[in-house]
């Protein structure tokens, strides 16, 4: 038989409160219970201790328990969670109301964190809170090894390696029993250093055998450790002095002359061999420890060898070893810069043309004379002046652009027509080159796009009268000189000298060819992949022509219609656009390769596109589908030949 909920509960407090005995304290209470429902539970403690509880629709069943001796107020609550915890459920605080949910949702809810610096809390130890403990001697992530299979099933813990904290969700009672265990494994080491001084190997080398030998064993922290410290040729050891009893004895078996004679060789990788030799060379000058006893020269000889782009060095031990260490930081690999350039002239053009044009057009033929730059405009229009003067069309055929005007009349056979043509052309920009420069980091590149053009620097005289000139050749067009130097922050600073020469037209009384020249030189910092603009160099040049019928055309007044007159005015503004971008493994070589590559390609497809049906088939790339691979080291084909040529 089964009470309601209500009566239950009221059943279930009046056992609780009743006395079988002497009467017990005003404080305590007898609690025993058998297949009572938890809600019934959960109501009782509420109204003992005035809590407020927020149960999960999930938190169901029946609860037993004996008692044989009074409860204390204050340790009903501690008992009420072992409960929870023993059923699957758990207690945890919250603002105003503590929330009863199954175990398994614990991590999800939000519960009372405990920084490292607070204490663990005395009371209602059986609550759900999260505790962070700071470990300052020993590492964390061997900790949680050892102190995971310590905490219940709904308890969670997780290391932070960075800070060295450890973050624990669970009752409280076992955070305290937790940080009392990491208190006493998290105790200094009393430390002692030795430091070894080599004689003939190198520090960084012999530290690096260390540790390949010594490593600490799996689960645990390593206790002796080693480091190199170049700049002494020395190996720092810490640890128990057993171990650094045993690397000290590994050190002196390690630490010995090699007898393969006082002489090596450097096969260098990326490094120029003759200008690493010269610096080397310059060091071992101005170093008083690299000079003789009696002072008459270097003790180290340096000399490279270009056919292999190597680096061969004789001397004392101790001092090769230096040589070593700068040839190392000096072979690497250096970075390129790729400069892409648009070099063009932003003019403004102004063309005034007037002539006449005189077509003559028979019953068999017909003829075409011009004297107009733009020939092309009689010449394609004389069928149109045929069809026009026959009364096929109703009006005279006209140029594309400007202003034509047409007179025709009938003589005999033969038809006049007289064509007025006046041109005015604005001219945009002319683009002079596109130049792409990849170079290394501080290197100089140049670009020249133009003509070798001979000049006369010199006439002699012989004896018998005969004149010979000296002819000089220079280089006459776009000259483009860059030197990149890639900075901090990706920025890049260039040395720029860009030049644009042409020849002038004839010049009377001039002795030889005259040239106009452009120069621009400046020092600029750009950052990387942005585009830099520098212009301002204007030329300003005018041209006059006159084309006409010998004779005719210079009789006043009537000469006009048996000539043409061409006046122009030009200013050209020179006008340089730089695009560098650093260029700093393999991989950014080919991504750029592939930019270039497919741009090129799309050219083609379009101009292919252009012709069709034309029977033009236009050549067009394969697809670039792949990254172009670099050939493997020298050393990694021949292993061999590097071990036996290893420093």
């Amino acid at each position: 038989m089964r009470l309601r909920p209500s009566l239950a509960s009221a059943w279930l407090t009046a056992a609780l409160l009743a006395t079988p005995a002497a009467p017990l304290a005003a404080d305590t209470l007898t609690l025993n219970l058998r297949d009572t429902d938890i809600h019934n539970l959960i109501d009782l403690v509420a109204e003992e201790t005035g809590t407020n509880f927020i149960v999960d629709p999930r938190v169901r069943g029946e609860v037993t328990v004996v008692s044989s001796r009074p409860v204390a107020r204050d340790e009903l609550e501690d008992l009420f969670h072992e409960i929870l915890d023993i059923h699957g459920f758990a207690a945890v605080e919250g603002d105003g109301a503590t929330r009863i949910i199954p175990d398994g949702q614990t991590t999800q809810e939000p519960t009372p964190l405990l920084t490292p610096d607070a204490e663990a809390p005395d009371t209602r130890g059986a609550s759900i809170v999260t505790h962070v403990i700071q470990a300052r001697h020993v590492d964390v992530t061997q900790l949680v090894p050892a102190l995971r299979p310590l905490l219940p099933q709904s308890g969670h813990m997780a290391a932070s390696s960075g800070s060295n904290t450890l973050l624990i969700s669970a009752t409280r009672n076992n955070i305290r029993r937790l940080q009392r265990i990491v208190e006493r494994m998290d105790r200094p080491m009393d430390t002692e250093f030795d430091v070894i001084e080599l004689e003939h190997a190198r520090a960084g080398d012999l530290t690096e055998h260390l540790r390949e030998l010594m490593p600490g064993r799996p689960g645990e922290l390593q206790d002796a450790r080693a480091q190199a410290d170049p700049r002494s040729n020395a190996i720092i050891l810490s640890g128990d002095e057993t171990d650094r009893l045993r690397m000290r004895g590994l050190i002196a078996q390690l630490d010995r002359e090699v007898h393969r004679g006082n002489t090596r060789v450097h096969y260098l990788r990326y490094a120029r061999a003759e200008t690493v030799a010269e610096l080397l060379r310059s060091i071992a000058e101005h170093d008083p420890g690299m000079e003789t006893e009696d002072g008459d020269g270097p003790r180290v000889h340096i000399e490279s060898h270009e056919s292999t782009n190597a680096v061969v060095t004789s001397g004392p031990a101790e001092r090769l070893r230096d040589f070593d260490d700068i040839i190392d930081q000096l072979d690497i690999r250096r970075a390129q810069v790729l400069v892409e350039a648009v070099i063009a002239e932003v003019s403004s053009d102004r063309v005034e043309e007037l002539g006449v044009q005189w077509g003559a057009i028979g019953s068999s033929a017909a003829g075409v004379l011009s004297f107009s730059e733009r020939q092309t405009g009689i010449v394609d229009l004389a069928a149109g002046i045929d069809a026009y003067l026959g009364g096929e069309v109703a009006s005279p055929p006209g140029l594309s652009d400007g202003l034509t005007v047409g007179a025709a009349g009938q003589s005999g056979n033969n038809a006049i027509a007289g064509l007025v043509n006046m041109l005015q052309r604005d001219s945009a920009t002319n683009i002079l080159s596109t130049p792409s420069l990849l170079t290394l980091d501080n290197e100089e590149a140049e670009i020249v796009v133009g003509q070798n053009v001979p000049f006369v620097v010199g006439r002699s005289i012989e004896d018998s009268g005969q004149a010979f000139d000296t002819i000089r050749r220079e280089d006459v067009g776009v000259k483009l000189r860059v030197r990149p130097q890639i900075n901090q922050g990706n920025a890049v600073r260039m040395e720029i000298e860009q030049e644009v020469s042409q020849l002038a037209p004839g010049t009377a009384g001039a002795a030889d060819l005259i040239t106009n020249t452009r120069t621009l030189t400046t020092h600029v910092l750009v950052d990387d992949g942005d585009m830099l603009v520098l212009g301002g160099l204007i030329e300003e040049q005018q041209t006059d022509q006159e084309a006409g019928v010998p004779g005719l055309g210079n009789i006043p007044g009537l000469g006009r219609l048996f000539r043409a007159d061409r006046n122009q005015t030009e200013k050209r503004n020179l006008m340089v656009f730089l695009h560098p971008r650093i260029v700093r493994d393999s991989a950014d070589g080919a991504e750029l390769t592939s930019e270039k590559y497919s741009f090129i390609r799309a050219e083609q497809l379009r101009e292919r596109a252009r012709t069709r049906g034309r029977g033009d088939t236009t050549p067009v790339l394969p697809q670039w589908d792949r990254l172009t691979e670099l050939p493997p080291a020298f050393e990694e084909l021949h292993p061999a030949y590097a071990t036996d040529h290893a420093d």
